[in-house]
């Protein structure tokens, strides 16, 4: 079974159990060769480690009783995304409005600021530089076509 054919497969068992959760969303699914499945999931108003637990457990059962994987070859893992990870889908962009991410472009470009706007095609991201007379406030405007990856920046 080819790693596409697996992963469209969990994603289908994925959506019986999530389905009725209309605010939670699949973010990714990764299959390593040796039967590790990590399942990336998120909702709008964020994910507890008990929903994840939840949707762990009951995937877990559905996979091993599919047989999907020969003798129960396999480990589980479902968690949201966490901070180390780049936004992949606009819902995602959508849910982090008011928050600091590091944006970088195709071409190498790397910008900081607060994500202020999120359309269908791109988002807006406000860029403050300096201090108190000398502060500046810049709005870079971003089309999803062009971005390499944007990550949300965890402020202390």
């Amino acid at each position: 079974m080819t790693n596409e054919t697996l992963i469209s497969t969990v994603e289908n068992m994925l959506g019986d159990i999530i389905g009725p959760h209309p605010d939670m969303f699949l973010v990714e699914i990764r299959v390593k060769p040796t039967n590790n499945v990590k399942v990336f999931i998120d909702a709008d108003s964020g994910i507890s480690i008990e929903k994840c637990i939840s949707v762990n457990r009951a995937l877990y059962k559905k996979m091993e009783e599919s047989g999907l994987f020969p003798n129960g070859d396999f480990s589980l893992e479902v968690s949201s995304p966490g901070l180390d990870e780049p936004l992949k889908l606009f819902r995602q962009y959508k849910k982090n409005i008011g928050r600091n991410v590091e944006v970088i472009t195709k071409d190498g470009q790397r910008k900081e600021g607060k994500l202020l706007e999120v359309s269908e095609d791109g988002f807006i991201v406000e860029e403050t530089k300096g201090k108190n007379k000398k502060k500046e406030v810049i709005n870079h405007t971003f089309l999803f076509d062009h971005i390499k990856t944007t990550k949300i920046q965890a402020v202390f």
